[in-house]
């Protein structure tokens, strides 16, 4: 299942907060896209979901087809290389599961009730593929008040951990997602769930899913709020 033709041509790019970190947005990403959603419906194996510990995905994941990771890794390579301005790396791995949140606002650990990253590494790009109803939710990306971060790198992640577990010791989040602006941290961005819609960015973003409506969610793919989940790593060539 490739990108269409329609999505290349009219991918937009944007810059996010302070930082000025790129996004790209695709409508209409890719051809048929509800035999994507049959594919999670009817075949795809999901493991349960967990709350715990630095769990940040609340709810289940199941691992997509090869040959739509492949490519859709492959068609947006030209589009990633330019908009971050990569020289001299090759786009070694991708990996990707369906995701399906079903997690209740009560049943939330704390990781999942703030703002994260996937990893520090500059060099991995999350890839969300929206397969959902619009009210269901899409993403938002923040800046965390008393540092200032809204990406993190090796060199900030000690001191970011430092002034959060001094934050959680002191006012953690109530129970429920996190929608807009907190204690903690400022939303700079909501990016608005729309079918097919795929957007791209730096896996070190903070970030998270917006669940606008979690009595809504429903562990039927057909239903809920269903995402592809992709996560493109490159390396140098050298």
């Amino acid at each position: 299942m490739m990108l269409s033709a329609r999505a290349i041509a009219s991918a937009g790019r944007e810059t996010l907060g302070l930082e000025g970190e790129p996004l790209l947005i695709l409508e209409e990403a890719v051809e048929h896209p509800e035999g994507l959603v049959d594919i999670a419906a009817r075949s795809a194996i999901f493991a349960d979901a967990a709350s715990g510990g630095d769990n940040f995905y609340p709810g289940r994941l199941a691992p997509a087809p090869l040959d739509y990771v492949g490519a859709l890794g492959r068609a947006l390579d030209p589009l990633i290389r330019e908009a971050y301005g990569l020289r001299g790396v090759a786009l070694r791995h991708a990996s990707c599961n369906f995701a399906l949140a079903t997690l209740g606002p009560d049943q939330l650990g704390l990781a999942q009730r703030l703002p994260h990253v996937d990893t520090v590494d500059p060099l991995q790009f999350a890839v969300l593929h929206y397969l959902c109803d619009p009210k269901l939710g899409g993403t938002a990306f923040y800046r965390h008040r008393s540092t200032g971060y809204e990406t993190l790198t090796p060199d900030r992640l000690e001191p970011y951990r430092s002034s959060l577990d001094r934050e959680m010791a002191t006012a953690p989040p109530g129970p429920g997602y996190v929608d807009g602006d907190t204690a903690q941290f400022v939303r700079t961005r909501l990016v608005e769930a729309v079918f097919n819609r795929i957007i791209v960015y730096r896996s070190r973003l903070l970030h998270s899913g917006h669940i606008p409506f979690p009595q809504a969610l429903s562990p039927d793919p057909r239903k809920g709020r269903l995402t592809a989940n992709i996560f493109l790593t490159y390396r140098p060539t050298v």
